[in-house]
């Protein structure tokens, strides 16, 4: 270490602090009222001159937007939901559908997959369980009170692709139950896992464009058709509810018949044990809970609404 700076530069550098402390004060003085926190930033990126503070851009949390919830679509003639697996629906949109069958609404199902990887059981016969998941399907949608078709389009569990067949495979379809209202997965969901969600999510919104415009696959000899509404579930930034507390438990005992689900999806290991059964009943009355409160409402599914179709 060398010698200590002489007195006169010492006092000259405290006396150089103390001005800046000051231009700092004033700084900060001239914002008072702002919002907690804008002095700290203020501080954070340090006053410069005499009453020129640098600029700092507050947090991404400040530009938080504020969603204005619409609530409950005109009841739909038809509706179709597009989804990956049996038992997406039910999560999704159970609620829902069973609304607006008990009104009349025919409700279709489309299942991409055959739900063949959907067991924690090595040893499962795959071909058996297929058919069990398209009976249980097939029994939720007579629980929700479906009228329409429940369709399986037969895709390998976990290797759905979102190509060109597949996506005329969903247009064939949109044409022919011409659904006024549809629903599925939202694709575009961050941080997704499982492929067969987000692919399922991309073949219903890409198979809409194909089924609306008449230059896609004209060897279908189907006419085109354009759904009014599309509702995605899972979605990172929803701003419709449906209103389903008049027919929460009707949703649950849709999810319930999906007997081959219980012990991977639903927790349930005892069919029997009367208090797993109810700890279920319990989580998704707790989740319809949290999607109603942004309505107003106990209990709710909550979507992406997509209007412009």
């Amino acid at each position: 270490m060398g010698p200590p700076p002489p007195l006169a530069t010492r006092h000259a550098d405290r006396a150089e602090r103390g001005r800046a402390r000051r231009r700092h004060r004033q700084c900060v003085g001239r914002h008072h009222g702002r919002e907690p926190g804008h002095a700290r930033r203020l501080r954070a990126g340090r006053c410069r001159g005499a009453g020129h503070a640098r600029h700092v851009l507050p947090p991404a949390s400040a530009f938080h937007r504020v969603t204005v919830f619409t609530l409950d679509l005109p009841v739909p003639q038809r509706a179709l939901a597009v989804a990956a697996h049996p038992d997406d629906v039910e999560f999704g949109c159970g609620g829902t559908f069973a609304k607006w069958a008990a009104t009349g609404c025919a409700i279709h199902h489309l299942i991409c997959t055959d739900g063949s990887k959907g067991t924690w059981d090595a040893d499962v016969d795959k071909d058996e369980l297929v058919g069990t998941r398209q009976a249980e399907q097939r029994e939720a949608s007579r629980v929700l009170g479906g009228t329409g078709d429940v369709v399986f389009l037969g895709h390998n569990d976990g290797e759905l692709d979102a190509g060109l067949a597949e996506r005329r495979e969903v247009a064939s379809w949109i044409r022919r139950l011409q659904p006024d209202v549809v629903l599925g997965h939202d694709p575009w969901r961050r941080y997704r896992l499982h492929p067969d969600h987000r692919n399922a999510g991309f073949l219903l919104t890409e198979g809409i464009v194909a089924a609306r415009d008449p230059q896609f696959f004209p060897d279908l000899g189907l006419a085109p058709h354009r759904p009014k509404t599309l509702l995605l579930w899972e979605a990172d930034e929803p701003d419709h509810v449906e209103d389903v507390g008049a027919h929460l438990q009707t949703k649950v005992a849709a999810l319930l018949a999906h007997r081959s689900q219980y012990r991977s999806t639903m927790h349930i290991d005892d069919p029997a044990d009367n208090h797993q059964v109810e700890r279920f009943r319990r989580r998704v009355a707790a989740t319809a809970a949290d999607h109603g409160r942004p309505a107003g409402v106990a209990y709710g599914e909550r979507f992406k609404a997509i209007r412009d179709l």
